[in-house]
């Protein structure tokens, strides 16, 4: 899940100053890029027990607990004001509790692989959109070719030229409006919390705060409480919710730190390729030569459309 997109944290005062770890940042991006290319995999292992919602508040939970025990160890605080929370809430509809949700339901019915694959267009949606939304994303023929050949790739992989047989037009839909409430998240974020102050860590712990707050109330609605407990779906959902989301924000703002956003963002171009390995290998989910191939498309798209132009 990328810096643009993903499942992402929110990053409202900018950039922390690079710092030294003592573990290099290379190995840090390797485990990053491994954490969430398998969150797809534990989804689809989640369902197989749990209902979606159930899936999506269980993965928010633990990702908080996480979060919240790295605040107190960091003796971090919430941040204050009603404003800034209400920004918040919104934001953790948008970048948590929407996409997690859609990415559960549509796992359903479609592949691991293809849900990982949808993920990857979330830059691409955020370039479409922030020629719009943002004066200062200038479109450029690269950035535009960029775009174009993304959503090429896109139809690649949904097969067009036989009319989508095969596929789940629902599921496939879902897994790509959550890829898009991503980068609508993110354009959100940058409107109404950008420099309030607050640490990054203390911001995304309120965020999902929200997100799980809100998962809380939604779940009871359409779900009912599981008869018995199935193990390993749960324990995906624990991983899931533990690494996936709480431990990958952490290690994803060390590296933005250490080598900045433009670097750390490139792991967007690892996950489909981890997702669908996984998928493949463990859930041995069948692969159509397009899917590979339209993939390859669609980040070679992505790439172009993140390329800063010449002065």
């Amino acid at each position: 899940m990328t810096t643009v997109a993903s499942p992402r944290p929110v990053t409202p005062t900018g950039v922390a100053p690079r710092r030294r770890t003592t573990l290099d940042w290379r190995i840090r991006f390797g485990v990053l890029s491994l954490i969430w290319g398998f969150s797809f995999l534990l989804i689809k292992v989640g369902t197989e027990g749990y209902a979606p919602f159930q899936v999506t508040f269980g993965r928010l939970l633990f990702g908080t607990a996480v979060l919240a025990a790295a605040m107190a160890v960091k003796r971090e605080r919430l941040p204050r004001g009603a404003r800034t929370w209400g920004h918040l809430a919104v934001a953790a509809l948008l970048l948590n509790a929407l996409p997690f949700s859609l990415f559960a339901y549509s796992e359903l019915t479609i592949p691991s692989t293809l849900a990982g694959i949808c993920n990857a267009t979330s830059p691409l949606w955020g370039m479409a959109l922030s020629l719009v939304a943002l004066s200062e994303d200038r479109p450029t023929r690269l950035r535009v070719a960029g775009l174009g050949l993304g959503f090429l790739g896109v139809l690649t992989v949904l097969g067009v030229w036989q009319g989508f047989h095969g596929l789940d037009a629902t599921g496939t839909a879902m897994a790509l409006l959550a890829s898009l409430s991503y980068p609508v998240g993110w354009i959100y974020v940058r409107r109404t919390l950008a420099g309030t102050g607050h640490s990054h860590l203390s911001m995304t712990g309120a965020q999902l705060l929200l997100a799980t707050a809100q998962l809380a109330l939604v779940t009871p609605l359409f779900t009912t409480f599981p008869s018995h407990v199935a193990w390993v779906p749960l324990l995906a959902i624990a991983a899931l919710g533990a690494l996936g989301t709480g431990l990958a924000m952490l290690v994803q703002y060390g590296i933005v730190a250490e080598v900045g956003p433009t670097t750390a963002q490139m792991v967007t171009y690892f996950i489909p390729v981890i997702a669908t390995a996984a998928g493949v290998a463990i859930l041995g989910e069948s692969l159509a030569w397009s899917t590979p191939v339209g993939a390859v498309i669609v980040l070679a798209g992505a790439a172009l459309t993140q390329a800063k132009p010449r002065r």
